[in-house]
């Protein structure tokens, strides 16, 4: 017999798996533009600026899947949970893939510049950044607790390369004031590229609430208690 109505369990597969397209697109964007910078590659650069259409058509599409299941369906506790954490994880993908374009932006001023230095500490935030966003989501789509107080411990060395790279590169603006604007703008880059980790780190804190309904935002990482969170 047809079932007028999918199941529900069938309906948040769909979503996760949107999920996870959306935040293919948003990492996928944060490395051609840490590429552009890195490469100069300004072809790079103009696709990230160009190309947000993607990202914005998904995060309306989500949201609607998701106000959809909850009147269909009224979910309640888990469930419940599982749509509000997919709501707010769509929110913060969409604002990675706009930090993915403010990057870009900082970058093609960058590359009208004499490079200031040899860029090492930025595309490694890069990548930390992209695999806490990447362990967000798969946390998120097999529900572990572990793997996402992993990406909220993982926030620390963000925090501390990009106060690295800002005291590195005030030392370039003071001895040499033709570096200021460039500098000013690896600064902005590195910026972006921590509010990226915030973002994940968002992630995780709604895969931890989704699973195990503890509220573990503003709380500091407590290494030892993720076992206990599994």
């Amino acid at each position: 017999m047809e079932r007028a109505v999918p199941h529900f369990q069938e309906e948040l597969e769909e979503l996760k798996s949107r999920l996870l397209e959306m935040g293919g697109l948003a990492e996928d964007r944060v490395r051609r533009s840490v590429y552009g910078l890195g490469e100069r590659d300004t072809a790079e650069i103009e696709h990230v600026l160009a190309g947000d259409e993607p990202i914005n058509e998904l995060h309306i599409e989500i949201d609607n899947r998701c106000f959809k299941m909850l009147a269909l369906h009224q979910p309640v506790a888990a469930d419940l949970r599982a749509i509000v954490a997919a709501v707010k994880i769509n929110t913060d993908l969409e604002r990675v893939g706009d930090l993915a374009v403010n990057i870009a932006e900082a970058a093609r001023r960058y590359t009208m510049h004499p490079p200031v230095k040899k860029l090492i500490d930025i595309p490694r935030m890069a990548q930390i950044a992209q695999v806490m966003l990447r362990d967000a989501l798969d946390a998120f789509v097999r529900r572990d607790t572990v793997l996402a107080q992993h990406v909220l411990n993982e926030d620390d060395e963000l925090d501390a390369l990009k106060t690295q790279v800002f005291r590195e590169l005030l030392t370039y603006m003071l001895q040499d004031p033709a570096t200021i604007e460039p500098a000013l703008d690896l600064i902005l880059i590195s910026r972006h590229l921590e509010r990226i980790g915030d973002h994940a780190t968002n992630v995780a804190e709604d895969v931890i609430f989704m699973v195990s309904a503890k509220d573990v935002r503003h709380h500091a990482p407590e290494p030892s208690a993720s076992a206990d969170r599994g």
